[in-house]
């Protein structure tokens, strides 16, 4: 048994994380001041003996402190997310992105935890045009959201070399799957549309809709964090490994294959038409990671492609609606 903080721990990933390492045996204590988290997606869980919730914010140190004693993994999930959020309040992306990361880095630091396991992003890579994305190969930042991530990468590396505290980078591709907020001006793309068509209104497509990315399940991030935990490869421990599948989607066949899950539970959402709008500021055209150094190194061997997720996302979507 594992004592493991998961910070984010009411979020999207960070909520799924916690019910996944619980159902394991492990003790599980979620960090979150519920900015963008939510109770009822850690309330099944507040009477298990081995769950605790601290409320609390990662920017108050002191917290951080608290949450880290006598934890042996942390899996830091607690960010701001959204490009556009961070385009419109960059100093609050910062402050968490950033300053709440250092927090948590040194808190862990000083109580001696055996590994720090993070999200980054792939936003990273920034304005780079090689396909597919390799962890070695990045450009310059395009957001102040790529700006904090990259810097957590820095920060992390600093820690591995300098202190000797052992860090993994998980870069997340566009991660999407049951308990995703679909609500809120800074939804992800797949929860958003769900929304919109399960409503018969029409999803505003930015730009053309050719843009591309490697849509990601959630449980293939599950399996990420799992072996990021049980990993005993040194070659794995102080570097960034790519959280993805391995494929590209653009968003006009994204919309054809919600539509077309969707309207197996209701037949009328085939006709909802598609707005096109224009391109967003921040936007990396295209997204495409590989994945060949978590296969080589952890033994990553991502379970769900794009459809099986997005049925799998549909029918969580459509009870939960």
């Amino acid at each position: 048994m594992y004592s493991i903080l998961i910070t984010g721990g009411a979020g999207f990933i960070g909520s799924n994380l916690c019910e996944f390492f619980l159902n394991k045996g492990h003790r599980v204590t979620c960090l979150d001041n519920f900015a963008t988290g939510f109770k009822d997606n850690i309330s099944s869980y507040l009477d298990n003996a081995n769950f605790t919730l601290i409320e609390g914010d990662i920017r108050n140190f002191e917290t951080c402190l608290v949450a880290v004693k006598n934890v042996d993994f942390v899996l830091h999930q607690a960010a701001l997310g959204s490009v556009p959020r961070s385009i419109k309040d960059p100093i609050t992306s910062n402050e968490v992105n950033v300053s709440g990361f250092l927090n948590m880095l040194e808190a862990s630091r000083l109580a001696k935890v055996k590994r720090f396991i993070y999200a980054a992003s792939s936003s990273t890579y920034g304005d780079s045009e090689s396909l597919p994305k390799v962890e070695e190969v990045i450009g310059n930042p395009l957001s102040p959201y790529a700006v904090t991530k990259y810097v957590n990468e820095l920060y992390a590396s600093v820690y591995g070399k300098i202190y000797g505290l052992e860090t993994i980078g998980l870069r997340y591709f566009n991660v999407f799957g049951r308990r995703q907020d679909p609500n809120g001006a800074y939804a992800a793309v797949i929860p958003l549309f769900v929304k919109k068509l399960m409503s018969y209104e029409s999803p505003i497509v930015n730009g053309d809709g050719n843009f591309s990315r490697d849509f990601t399940y959630i449980d293939n991030v599950i399996q990420m964090n799992e072996l990021a935990i049980e990993t005993s490869n040194p070659l794995a421990l102080n570097t960034v490994f790519n959280t993805a599948v391995g494929d590209r989607t653009t968003l006009n066949d994204l919309l054809t294959i919600l539509k077309r899950a969707l309207s197996k539970y209701d037949e009328k959402i085939a006709d909802v038409p598609i707005i096109h709008g224009p391109n967003r500021a921040g936007d990396i055209p295209h997204s495409l990671a590989s994945i060949d150094k978590a296969k080589a190194i952890l033994g990553y061997n991502p379970q769900y492609k794009l459809s099986e997720g997005i049925e799998e996302a549909i029918e969580w979507y459509w009870k939960n609606s």
